[in-house]
């Protein structure tokens, strides 16, 4: 039986796509991940550490847990995972050899419990780009990592001094596996990826006695996927209700993301960000140009959801007069030659653009971060052969993880730790039954519940594979009554997917964060 070169090329995008940012639509459950060898072992112990760091000049001390947590058994009374983190949690003042330390009151001291996306990451990009004590050292302002070897320097844009952090590894990321004889495919959906972490912080907070603790969890990308169900079923399951919820990079709605045949409602929503590329690449007409960033942004966005839309929405029914004055808007907007957008049917997609801004130049640009450039093997493809905001940044996270881990916070292992795995298939069960996956309206629920509970949005406009535009969009048609709509806070950074990686950015998120912490209130 012969194979079609084209389908087989497809299908490799599509589970390179699903692996970053999660599948659209449920897929058969079949399992690709091979259990944990029986030759693996975790320490006895949790490795506990103490340090303290420099931050807005105070010095914060700390106590640095790095160890498993074994999830409620199954019905057969057997444990079902081993999931791996990392807590950080401010002590009084120093704590010497053989001192028993002592902390905050935890009924005033926050706790936030913080995880990555994929599905399929680790919780590395938040603990070593913003949230914890320690981050990658690039070499530049801009986020370039330079030559190895890489390793960690002191953060003094932690937020160790608002609040004590718990970063989590979902079963199968990190260190983190199912046990002999349960199946890590029992983890690899949306449901049961939910629910497993709600577990994980029921335990936690009752073995560290937190309970009385504010309560706030942070995800990324498909991270917020997670934390928008994780709020829900905390409230509802467990009757554990939150302060806030931090959402970076987020998607909650993924027919907002999915460029597939009838589906129109990514172009617009991905406009901006194309505009934002273009206009940091220097692609477009002095007019647009020498606009300031966020005023042209305005402009664009403002025709993507009037004239643009309509157009779309109209189909073949299209005008030759008004098919031709959208190209030629949307030419101007991005630099793309107007004919080529008249031959994609004024439908300018993922991968495509990436690959079509800079032909011209021989470059294509990254899907995390559209400001980073690469080359491909050749210039006439219709995608890029890689996305060069991830190959710039994977090894420094890489390295300095493993190797702080092991330096700083004594923990050994011979596992590897899972950066980014591959757990596709991804169950959508119950939730995303062939169709796209929205978890918006769990949020939304737990948000009329829970009145005082905040959210905090961060988004970057050369983010390409969660535009903030596109999460703007989502957020209004949550339908959130106004009372509890003023509960949510966005912030906007010339940046991409992980702001955090350009440090005056980084220092924006922070400042903004700090703010968010401090409206918490009191009872």
């Amino acid at each position: 039986m012969s194979t079609n070169p084209r389908s087989v090329v497809f299908v490799l995008v599509a589970a390179l796509f699903a692996l970053l940012v999660g599948p659209a639509i449920a897929q058969d459950d079949k399992e690709t991940k091979p259990e944990t060898p029986a030759y693996v072992t975790y320490p006895e112990e949790p490795s506990v550490t103490y340090h303290s760091v420099e931050i807005d000049g105070t010095t914060v001390h700390y106590q640095a847990t790095a160890g498993t947590l074994t999830l409620a058994r199954n019905s057969d009374n057997e444990p079902t995972a081993k999931v791996f983190y990392i807590s950080y949690r401010k002590t009084n003042g120093a704590v010497g050899e053989g001192d028993e330390p002592t902390f905050p009151d935890p009924y005033t001291r926050p706790l936030t419990f913080s995880f990555n996306g994929g599905p399929g990451s680790s919780s590395v990009w938040l603990h070593l780009g913003v949230f914890g004590p320690k981050r990658v050292a690039p070499i530049d302002e801009f986020g370039n990592p330079g030559p190895p070897p890489h390793m960690v320097i002191e953060n003094e844009y932690s937020l160790l001094d608002q609040s004590d952090f718990v970063f989590i590894d979902p079963v199968s990321t990190g260190f983190s596996r199912a046990e002999e004889g349960t199946s890590a495919k029992d983890f690899h959906g949306v449901n049961e990826d939910i629910r497993s972490v709600a577990e994980f912080i029921r335990i936690f907070l009752g073995r560290d006695n937190r309970w009385s603790s504010p309560k706030y969890i942070a995800g990324e990308s498909y991270g917020t996927t997670r934390a928008a169900g994780l709020a829900n079923e905390l409230q509802s399951s467990h009757g554990i209700s939150l302060n806030g919820v931090m959402l970076v990079s987020s998607i909650l709605n993924f027919t907002t993301a999915r460029f597939d045949v009838g589906n129109d409602l990514p172009y617009p929503l991905f406009l901006p960000s194309f505009a934002a590329t273009s206009h940091y690449h220097g692609k477009l007409a002095s007019k647009y140009q020498r606009m300031e960033l966020p005023a042209f942004l305005k402009e664009v966005e403002e025709f993507a959801m009037t004239d643009y839309t309509l157009a779309l929405m109209q189909g073949d029914r299209l005008g030759d007069k008004e098919r031709e004055d959208i190209a030629k808007k949307l030419s101007g907007y991005l630099g793309i030659d107007q004919d080529y957008i008249e031959d994609v049917n004024l439908r300018v997609n993922m991968p495509r653009f990436p690959k079509e801004v800079l032909r011209d130049e021989g470059y294509t640009v990254g899907r995390f971060d559209s400001r980073f450039k690469g080359r491909d093997r050749e210039d006439a493809g219709e995608s890029h052969d890689y996305d060069p905001s991830y190959a710039a940044i994977r090894s420094i996270y890489t390295e300095s993880m493993n190797d702080y881990l092991r330096r700083e916070l004594g923990y050994e292992s011979d596992m590897r730790y899972e950066i980014l795995t591959n757990v596709w298939p991804w169950s959508f069960r119950g939730v995303g039954d062939n169709q796209y996956l929205n978890i918006a309206d769990r949020l939304r629920g737990v948000m009329h519940q829970i009145p005082s509970m905040r959210v905090f949005i961060a988004s970057g406009y050369y983010d390409l594979a969660t535009p903030y535009f596109a999460t703007d969009w989502t957020v209004d048609h949550m339908f959130l009554r106004p009372e509890v709509r003023e509960n949510v806070e966005t912030h906007y950074y010339e940046a991409g997917h992980m702001m955090y990686m350009r440090e005056t950015q980084l220092k924006k998120l922070r400042d903004d964060l700090v703010g968010f912490y401090g409206k918490r209130g009191s009872r």
